[in-house]
Order: structure tokens, then sequence, then C-alpha cells
């Protein structure tokens, strides 16, 4: 009896091995590929400004995690993303110290507003 239960179950396992596997594709639209690159490359902008040796020790000062910063950067909006990046990309190329002031200021704006840190609320 235990046999033929195991001779069944092996015989099904076997057939199911020889069933080809279903993969589901849809079209990607080009709006949507579009925005995708325009993501990456405003992600890959603000990223390098806020690996900047003096924003990080900005960061560090303030008691702010600079991997703390990087995740909540990962998670912003397309437009807030956007936005960011431009100001970056406005900002001089010196990087002067009020444009790394003002980038840790929104970063720091942003963090405030989600609840990470209350930085703002430390001062009498």
């Amino acid at each position: 009896m235990f046999k033929r239960l195991l001779i069944q179950v092996v015989c099904v396992a076997m057939l199911n091995l020889g069933s080809p596997m279903v993969a589901h594709a849809g079209l990607i639209g080009t709006l949507q590929a579009v925005e995708a690159d325009t993501r990456a490359q405003d992600l890959a902008t603000v990223s390098a400004a806020l690996a900047r040796d003096q924003v990080r020790g900005q960061f560090i000062a303030l008691g702010v995690d600079p991997a703390e910063v990087e995740a909540r950067v990962a998670v912003l909006t397309d437009a807030e993303l956007r936005s960011l990046a431009g100001q970056v990309a406005d900002a001089p190329a010196g990087g002067s110290a009020l444009a790394v002031i003002g980038i840790v200021f929104l970063v720091l704006l942003i963090l405030e507003a989600v609840g990470v840190i209350d930085v703002f609320k430390k001062f009498p």
C-alpha cells in the first residue's frame, strides 16, 4: 500500500516537472520608460550632491545620520526628487556654502515633515 502511494506521488511530481513555466509579461509604455530613466538621473544627481564631504559633515554636526538621509531621498516622489535635483543642478559649480546649507536645510525640512527627526523642536 505504501509503495503504491509513493509511486503515485513520484509520478505526479515527475509530470509537474515537465510542465512549462508560465511567465506574464506586459508592454511598457514610452512614458513609463522615460519617467524611470529621469528618476534614475535625478536620484544620481542628488546622491552625488549628498555624498560630498561638506554635506556629510553638516549632517553629522546637526545630528542626522547620512544613511538615514539617503534612505529618505530614495523614497521621495518623482516631483520632489526632480525639484531637488533641479536645485542641485542650478547650484554654482564650485559648490558654495550657501548652496550646501540650502540642500541640508531642504533635506532636514523633509525629514522634519515626515516625522523622522525633531531638529526644530529642540530649540526653545
